[in-house]
């Protein structure tokens, strides 16, 4: 088994001093290896669209801008450090679960779009997705915070890529809940700090609500709903969720975020199990753990 960590500052280089006529088709052909994460979607996906509609850097300006940046992620090691990062990461998990079953994984850091106001404030300039086995997608842009995480951000969806792996934790959307999405969050926090530290491990958007019991009261009643589409809100919160066209419930970005994290912290201390160990623990376990000693 191989992590591959693509080298998108070599083509993301080639795309931002391209005429603008070009940059799409170039675009298209530095996502074309992660196209298998779009699987499972209906229709077919065009991976070029999808980072359109998400947080991608833009074709048609803010070139200087995007190129400054990515000078500023090769300056740090960026792609050197993930991969590292990555692989002792992976020592760590396939230690604590033998016979872990672990695919090839593509792996993608892409710069985010400084001209989306949302996607630089609330949500800190950092997007990652690791949900779908084999393939991980990383956007963001090089504030100081977010360099200084780059390998905890990436052991993060490597956490999620194997607990709803081969063998893992199924995401069934018929079935799938806000607390199933909620758990998976906090424990590849944990499994963050366990390897690269209190400060650097926690989600930025979730700090700010970690020690907020209004919060976590309001996600905990959420914990049983179902649907996908609903999730986002729970989750990350209702300025992420609108932008997606999700219905707001209440709450400020990062928030299942930061509940996720008490409540498996809550049940790591209870069961004397690091996040490693509890890759495939089921959720509904963890909440009832968790619950069980607040309570």
């Amino acid at each position: 088994m191989t992590i591959n960590v693509l080298d998108t500052y070599s083509a993301m280089g080639r795309i931002l001093r391209a005429p603008a006529a070009d940059r799409a088709a170039l675009l298209g052909a530095m996502l074309e290896p992660l196209r298998g994460m779009y699987r499972y979607a209906p229709g077919e996906i065009d991976p070029v669209d999808m980072h359109r509609q998400s947080f991608g850097f833009p074709l048609d300006r803010d070139e200087e801008r995007c190129l400054d940046a990515l000078e500023t992620l090769a300056a740090a090691g960026a792609w050197e450090r993930m991969q590292r990062a990555l692989d002792d990461a992976l020592a760590v998990l396939t230690e604590a679960t033998p016979g872990l079953e672990v695919p090839d994984t593509t792996v993608a850091v892409v710069l985010g779009d400084p001209g989306d106001a949302l996607f630089m404030r609330p949500a800190l300039g950092l997007s990652g997705f690791g949900g779908i086995s084999g393939y991980i997608l990383i956007t963001l842009w090089p504030f100081p915070e977010n360099v200084d995480r780059v390998e905890a951000t990436a052991v993060h969806e490597l956490h999620h890529n194997l607990r709803w792996g081969p063998g893992g934790v199924v995401w069934d959307p018929m079935t799938v809940t806000v607390g199933d999405h909620v758990i998976g969050e906090g424990l590849a926090d944990a499994f963050a700090r366990e390897l690269h530290g209190e400060e650097r491990g926690y989600a930025r958007i979730g700090v700010p609500h970690l020690h907020d019991d209004e919060v976590f009261t309001k996600v905990v009643s959420g914990l049983g709903v179902t649907g996908m589409e609903n999730f986002t809100a729970w989750v990350l919160g209702d300025a992420l969720a609108e932008r997606f066209g999700g219905t707001a419930v209440g709450l400020p970005t990062g928030a299942g975020y930061a509940v996720g994290n008490r409540l498996v912290d809550t049940y790591l201390e209870a069961t004397g199990q690091t996040a490693a160990q509890a890759l495939r623990a089921d959720s509904s376990e963890i909440i009832a753990t968790a619950l069980g000693r607040a309570g």
